[in-house]
């Protein structure tokens, strides 16, 4: 994946993507299976707003049952298993305990039955089994959980995602297919002859020096999430806002707080909540409360992290989990709808939309279900309904009994090679071609730190890494990730600058 901007100039395009997140990274990779000449632009990051900011779950929506949005919950539970099947690099089936307590305003009955009509709506394609749980069962199996007026509870089954290298994932199968795609280049304005928009002025926000160049395009969909009012006011200074963007915000510490993951109602305003095993960490979130300033500044505030450790603390309470005990927090913005009503009852729908000036813009929507979304969004432009996206970059088949033969062949360790196929899947040859090209990029980048130098290039030359926080956040999954990144942060910052030079 090379960013090769002089060649955007060259060329008009059947469609330009403004927006390098799970959606932008989608409606590339599918347009560019139709076989249509396509250039994807993202102004940060591939990844870098919300779809790296999420609670790293590929999830049915359990809660959008008592809305009754079944439709929303099967499509959803329909995606999760594709991605286990197509990405069980990056997506993995995770267990979870709801508990129910004496006063609760979701009752024992309706969990149960919440989680009977979950697997029933998944169908053949459940991922496990839920279960019933007596309050006797629920203490064995978690002992630090509050025991009093605990009534029982349930256990049911969605999917852990590693969601940057998902969105990631996207944006090199469209590059696979032919589609120009670049990081770190922002759209300054919209070149319009007769009203309509013909093409886009842009500039290199690595290189600010130098000129900004003009792209010209047949469509244009902008799939900026948080950032679509911005576009929609660049198109049309007096446009209304589309989006309601709300804050998400996540805390990880390195204490296990639980073994499965835990689906909790908040006491202070009964939202829900998840604590999750994440890693080697455990991951709390989120919030949801509406968002009124600039996306390029949204944070935790210290209000959301009390918030989330006094409602975790309340369910654990033997842990003491204290302020100090969270050495990460991040903050994500959801760009839903604009519609009425508190931010956690806003539909998660996603609509498309197009201005006076011909630009198509997606709004909403949920992360799990983004091949749909982008299905939507390129049938306005070339239907094909026989041509899906049935894979992305690391999927394919992967011989598991034949890779201790690998590791002997290239001189490494199994848990190398496990470890590479983890996190690259069927890619993870790349990296070996790499080491065997240069033997010296086999080696660690720190002792006890499960990551080799090859990976560092491999960000580089192939995933378009342009930064320190490129790679720790978005291509090796560790910026959140206290528990490996802390004891190790130095050796990999040396490595990284002698290796990548960044």
């Amino acid at each position: 994946m090379q960013r090769d901007l002089p060649r955007y100039q060259k060329n008009n395009y059947d469609l330009l993507v403004i927006g390098g997140g799970i959606n932008g990274a989608s409606i590339a990779h599918l347009a560019a299976l139709r076989r249509m000449k396509v250039a994807l632009l993202e102004k940060n990051d591939f990844a870098a707003g919300t779809s790296s900011k999420s609670s790293k779950l590929m999830h049915g929506g359990i809660r959008y049952l008592e809305r009754f949005e079944f439709g929303l919950v099967r499509e959803s539970l329909r995606e999760r298993y594709f991605h286990v099947q197509a990405a069980p690099h990056l997506v993995r089936p995770l267990a979870f305990i709801i508990p129910v307590y004496e006063g609760d305003r979701r009752p024992l009955w309706m969990m149960r039955l919440g989680v009977f009509l979950y697997d029933l709506l998944a169908g053949s394609q459940k991922i496990g089994q839920h279960r019933f749980l007596s309050r006797d069962d629920l203490l064995k199996h978690e002992p630090n959980l509050k025991s009093e007026g605990l009534t029982g509870g349930v256990l049911y089954y969605d999917a852990q995602m590693d969601d940057a290298r998902v969105c990631l994932e996207n944006v090199l199968a469209a590059d696979a297919h032919g589609a120009h795609v670049a990081n770190y280049v922002e759209v300054t304005a919209f070149i319009k002859e007769n009203g309509r928009v013909t093409g886009v002025r842009a500039r290199d926000r690595l290189a600010p020096e130098k000129p900004e160049f003009e792209i010209r395009a047949r469509n244009f969909f902008c799939a900026a999430g948080p950032w679509t009012n911005a576009l929609l006011k660049l198109d049309e200074p007096h446009a209304p806002e589309k989006v309601r963007p709300t804050k998400g915000v996540h805390i990880v510490t390195p204490k296990k707080i639980c073994k499965h993951a835990f689906l909790i109602p908040a006491e202070r305003d009964n939202r829900i909540f998840f604590v999750l095993p994440w890693k080697n960490n455990s991951m709390i979130g989120t919030t949801d409360t509406d968002y009124s300033g600039s996306p390029d500044q949204v944070a935790p505030e210290e209000a959301d992290i009390a918030y989330l450790i006094e409602e975790t603390r309340r369910v654990f309470p033997g842990l003491e989990l204290h302020r100090e005990d969270f050495k990460v927090s991040f903050a994500g913005l959801r760009p839903l709808l604009k519609r009425e009503g508190s931010a956690s009852n806003v539909s998660r729908e996603h609509a498309v939309f197009t201005t006076a000036s011909g630009l198509f813009f997606v709004a909403g929507g949920k992360f799990t279900s983004y091949r749909s979304i982008a299905e939507d969004c390129v049938d306005r432009i070339r239907p094909n309904s026989m041509v899906k996206i049935e894979a992305l970059y690391g999927s394919g088949r992967i011989d598991e009994e034949g890779l201790p033969r690998t590791a002997r062949e290239h001189g490494v360790s199994l848990e190398l090679i496990q470890g590479l196929v983890e996190k690259y899947g069927a890619r993870y040859t790349d990296l070996l071609k790499l080491g065997k090209e240069n033997p010296a990029l086999f080696e660690a980048v720190s002792p006890g730190l499960p990551l080799i130098k090859a990976e560092l290039v491999y960000a580089v030359r192939t995933e378009m890494a342009r930064s320190v926080d490129d790679l720790l956040y978005r291509r090796l999954s560790l910026g959140y990730s206290p528990a490996e990144l802390e004891p190790h942060r130095e050796d990999l910052l040396k490595a990284i600058h002698e290796v990548c030079a960044l």
